[in-house]
């Protein structure tokens, strides 16, 4: 996006959107730079500092190898593939592998627990799984619930394992002793292309499917956020895993469509000082940070010690706010964009200090090419300056396809043309969009968006909980934390040491970061006359506490 002589709204008034009838996501992305002049794509770097570079022609290589090792193995065009993995080279050989093969990835983040993953793969019907030792120690414990997952591969088991196994398999050795040459599919832009599931606030996570086209929907609000990239851009850096749209669709894959290089590297715990060494270290021109990544480097001093490059810094997830805003064009040089979006339908709002100022307070204005209106109940946009929900104008490249498997929640989804985001907004006369709050029971902790529904299934799940109910309650450093309220049964005492046995039952059962930090033990739960919880009367009684005490790990 070239934002030289232009204006908000001359680039907005101005756009139209050009998508191919026939589009494949991983050809875009990587073999069309595959041209023999070994222009970089990857720089992975492991837990010890070790970094390797890869170039586009050694990925199209590559994934051609395991797009037919796939093959070879049963699996075919529409058939799901999980990704069980963190920032790596083999995560972005298998999703370009099957993007080319006309199959649809499913993304996974490398610290789901075995219920979080076994309704994932059991509910896309996923016929073979990429992951590691640890992954398949966690498969193992569900492989049998599992009838349509006929492969697993590893990418750590050598040829020995291999061997030593019955039902795991080696995926380097299957790559290399697989055919260079490949034939991508022939697929349309809406051909469905990825599955990445989403918390909502009933039921189990929902799987939002979406075709080839959605990364060409995501690029003016990934370039508008990130001052016309990729106008001076050199190498990209995201701490968000690739396993969830911000890390795969906000940096990855649009870095990719431009042929910019893309760091890897995904710390076990984020460090705000070993952020800053890294970004300096490589030299790092773009990344996107989420807010609470911002607000841990915030705390690190002196971060002027650090030589850093940077041309564009990009977040989103959580609103901002002046203070951390401010900090931002002190420590880090540049005004941080923020942006708007959710997996259904993302990067629809955005910030660009190279337009206009920021409005304190807003999560900025429609990027170009979207229709993102504040309406009513009836599906009516509301005057400016009213309170009501923020929805996006279908159609639109980025929109999901639907939920897979689940037409009853696409319908729900949808308010006469709009797609309802399930938040609350107001926008100004000038186009700015202030988020007002949650329309639903969706928690934001630290950048993710956590339904209650699999915490509370899962806590119910432990032999001394009777009743629970799930809500985010205030935090300074992470905006929400997730809170527990629990009837225990007869029999059980509810002290400290019965705290961290269930908030280990649900790390390791569900995901490490939708855990309770806090539980409160109580003898019964606000119920409807139909029997629902109401969350708005746990919520008041812990939405004002002006100092939220120490959650409880």
């Amino acid at each position: 996006m070239d934002l030289d002589g232009q204006t908000y709204e001359s680039l907005t008034d101005n756009f139209a959107w050009h998508i191919p009838a026939r589009y494949n996501m991983g050809v875009d992305v990587c073999d069309k730079w595959a041209d023999g002049s070994g222009r970089l794509a990857l720089i992975y770097e492991d837990a010890e500092g070790n970094a390797t570079r890869y170039t586009f022609d050694q990925l199209k290589t590559l994934s051609d190898r395991f797009a037919n090792a796939l093959q070879a193995c049963g699996a075919q065009r529409g058939d799901r593939v999980g990704i069980f993995l963190s920032q790596s080279i083999e995560t972005a050989i298998a999703h370009l592998a099957a993007y080319k093969a006309g199959m649809v990835a499913v993304p996974l983040f490398a610290l789901f627990g075995v219920d979080a993953i076994e309704h994932r793969l059991a509910d896309s019907g996923a016929v073979a799984l990429i992951t590691d030792r640890a992954g398949v120690q966690k498969i193992d414990e569900i492989r049998a619930s599992l009838p349509a997952l006929r492969d697993v591969f590893s990418v750590d088991h050598d040829q020995d394992d291999e061997a030593a196994s019955s039902h795991v398999r080696s995926f380097w050795l299957a790559l290399n002793s697989a055919p260079a040459d490949f034939i991508p599919v022939d697929t349309s832009a809406d051909d469905p292309a990825i599955i990445i599931y989403t918390s909502g606030t009933t039921g189990k996570p929902k799987g939002a499917l979406h075709g080839h086209r959605v990364l060409l929907g995501h690029l003016p609000g990934v370039e508008m956020s990130q001052q016309g990239f990729p106008a001076h851009a050199t190498l990209i850096w995201t701490p968000a895993d690739w396993a969830w749209i911000g890390g795969l669709f906000d940096v990855l894959l649009p870095s990719w469509h431009h042929g910019v290089a893309v760091l890897a590297r995904r710390f076990a715990k984020f460090d705000g000082e070993a952020a800053f060494d890294l970004m300096a270290r490589h030299e790092v021109s773009h990344t996107f940070l989420p807010p609470t990544a911002l607000k841990m480097m915030r705390g690190v001093e002196r971060p002027e010690r650090w030589n850093l490059v940077l041309r564009s810094v990009a977040s989103g997830g959580e609103s901002l706010g002046e203070e951390l805003i401010g900090w931002g064009r002190r420590a880090l040089g540049v005004t941080i964009n923020e942006f708007y979006g959710q997996t259904e339908c993302n990067v629809v709002v955005t910030s660009c200090a190279a337009l206009f100022e920021p409005s304190v307070g807003a999560i900025g204005r429609a990027a170009p090419g979207h229709h993102v209106a504040i309406i009513d109940a009836n599906g009516n946009e509301v005057p400016r300056g009213a309170i009501g929900d923020i929805a996006v104008a279908s159609p639109d490249p980025v929109m999901f396809l639907g939920y897979w498997g689940n037409e009853a929640a696409t319908r729900e989804k949808f308010r006469g043309r709009f797609l309802v985001t399930g938040d609350l907004g107001t926008c100004d006369v000038d186009g700015f969009i202030r988020f007002v709050g949650r329309g639903d029971d969706v928690i934001t902790s630290a950048g993710y968006r956590i339904g209650p529904a699999s915490i509370e299934d899962s806590l119910l799940r432990h032999p001394a909980v009777s009743m629970a109910a799930v809500i985010g309650a205030p935090d300074s450093e992470r905006t929400e934390i997730v809170m527990a309220f629990v009837v225990l049964k007869a029999g059980f005492i509810g002290d400290d040491a019965l705290v961290r046995e269930i908030q280990q039952h649900v790390k390791t059962r569900l995901a490490a970061h939708e855990y309770p930090r806090e539980i409160r033990f109580v003898d019964s739960l606000p119920m409807t006359a139909t029997g629902k919880v109401i969350r708005n009367a746990l919520r008041a009684e812990v939405g004002n506490r002006a100092n939220p005490p120490a959650a409880k790990t």
